[in-house]
């Protein structure tokens, strides 16, 4: 036990890098190494696996591409991506944001389903932004998490919500709080689930949750607050029902509406997942099957939402409705576009509403909602203001485990762990993938390649940190 219990903390796969040859450290690492390097940083090193440029040169065209119309650097530092950015007549209304479990676009019947499944949705839809043409980063709820808070390619490995040293990274989080927002992040399950309660703490969010037991982390200063028995209606392995999620939303913006001070909540929904069960009596579909959830979860947001109108805060709340990721839509090597089309929509905010139908990323969601704002902020988020990208500047981040790409007009770049490169074509009407060998792609391939390895970089040398 005690030899177990050291080599937890001390063995490195870099202690096994004996040799020139590559291949031969590899076999070294697939022993003890790798199983306790993994445990303790469930990530793969970008520059080991991955095609990489220059490290000047990425920064460059990382930089170029991230800069849009109202932004500038705050000085020319090679390796700084820190942006001002412009905006005039600022509005904080409260923010919610619903992380709706493995929501496919391919479940509405704007999208060709016919089972009529999301009327609630749908109906929000046409009152809101919708985003059309939305692509998951990942195939995890932790990589939509990843996404949504810290707008940032899903780097290889597992998403930074469950790698250790993630606490007070540049995210929403930073640039919410200088503009005086209460942040709370509300689960239905333990948060202790996938490290949730610890990113989240660590990013400065109160905690909302069942709470099992586990505590929280010393380090973590913000406040936890536990769904207590007598507040749950349903509950299954996964968690509470998405309705019992939902009145926490309402219970605490109730009370947060009281300060003198907006606030924003992450809602993570757990319903539509297996078991697939959920509160008798509330919609017309046997329990058991991924349709039937897909039905109830749409059912509790339309619930949800009717009782928000209610309230006198919801006049000056803006909803963010969006999926984590796709239903079945695992894998550690493929990817595959079209399972990663997902819906999103910013509802209620003042006379705004209309289709978007421009390709956009995950990681763009709040970057957009921060420009319709018109806020004054710095920023070092990937994510950009899809309303200021022309055409010719639109692109989507797609990974798994191990295998990255990026999705630009009707290619896609995909980098993998073996140091190679695939392009593709991207039929989005006839959801078509096909392998092309195209020379004049170099452009992308580099484009591609610079976002993933500086991301990956500057979270492994601590450049995502917050400035103190």
């Amino acid at each position: 036990m005690a030899i177990t219990v050291t080599l937890a903390f001390v063995a490195k796969n870099k202690q096994a890098e004996w040799s020139i040859n590559n291949y031969e450290n590899e076999l070294s690492k697939n022993g003890v190494f790798s199983f306790f390097s993994a445990v303790n940083s469930n990530q793969l090193d970008y520059n080991t696996f991955y095609q990489t440029i220059a490290k000047r040169q990425a920064y460059k065209v990382l930089k170029n591409d991230l800069l849009q119309g109202n932004q500038s650097f705050v000085n020319q530092d090679f390796d700084n991506i820190t942006r001002t950015v412009s905006g005039n007549a600022e509005q904080h209304p409260n923010i919610v944001l619903i992380a709706i479990e493995s929501l496919s676009a391919d479940f509405l019947k704007r999208f060709g389903n016919q089972e009529n499944l999301t009327p609630n949705y749908e109906a929000l839809a046409q009152n809101s932004i919708f985003f059309t043409n939305l692509y998951a980063t990942g195939t995890r709820t932790v990589r939509g998490m990843e996404a949504l808070t810290l707008c940032v390619p899903p780097t290889p490995g597992n998403s930074i919500v469950r790698r250790p040293d993630n606490d007070s990274l540049f995210s929403i989080a930073t640039i919410l709080k200088q503009k005086n927002y209460d942040l709370s992040f509300i689960y239905g399950g333990d948060g202790y689930f996938d490290n949730m309660n610890t990113f989240f703490g660590g990013q400065g969010f109160n905690i909302v949750d069942r709470n099992r037991g586990n505590p929280l982390s010393d380090d973590i200063k913000t406040k936890r607050f536990e769904i207590s028995d007598n507040e749950v209606t349903f509950e299954n392995a996964w968690g509470i029902c998405d309705e019992d999620s939902y009145s926490q939303s309402l219970k605490y913006a109730d009370r947060l509406s009281q300060k003198n001070k907006p606030f924003f909540q992450f809602i993570m929904t757990t319903s539509n997942h297996k078991p697939y069960t959920f509160p008798n009596g509330k919609i017309n579909m046997a329990q058991g099957t991924r349709e039937s959830a897909i039905k109830y979860t749409d059912y509790a947001l339309g619930e949800y939402i009717r009782k928000a109108r209610t309230k006198p805060w919801f006049k000056n709340t803006v909803f963010v409705i969006v999926a984590d990721h796709c239903a079945s839509s695992a894998g550690r090597w493929e990817i595959n576009i079209e399972n990663h089309h997902i819906p999103g929509m910013i509802y209620n905010l003042k006379n705004q509403k209309g289709e978007i139908g421009k390709v956009v990323s995950q990681i763009d969601i709040m970057p957009t909602l921060f420009g319709y704002l018109k806020w004054n902020y710095e920023t070092e988020l990937y994510g950009k203001d899809i309303n200021r990208m022309a055409r010719n500047e639109e692109r989507a981040f797609l990974g798994n485990y191990r295998t990255l790409g990026m999705l630009k007009s009707n290619y896609f770049i995909e980098i993998n762990d073996r140091k190679k490169i695939n392009n593709y074509t991207w039929n989005h009407d006839k959801k078509l993938m096909k392998k092309v060998k195209v020379k004049d792609l170099e452009v992308l391939e580099k484009l591609t390649i610079s976002y993933y390895q500086i991301a990956s970089e500057r979270f492994k040398n601590g450049s995502m940190k917050q400035s103190d």
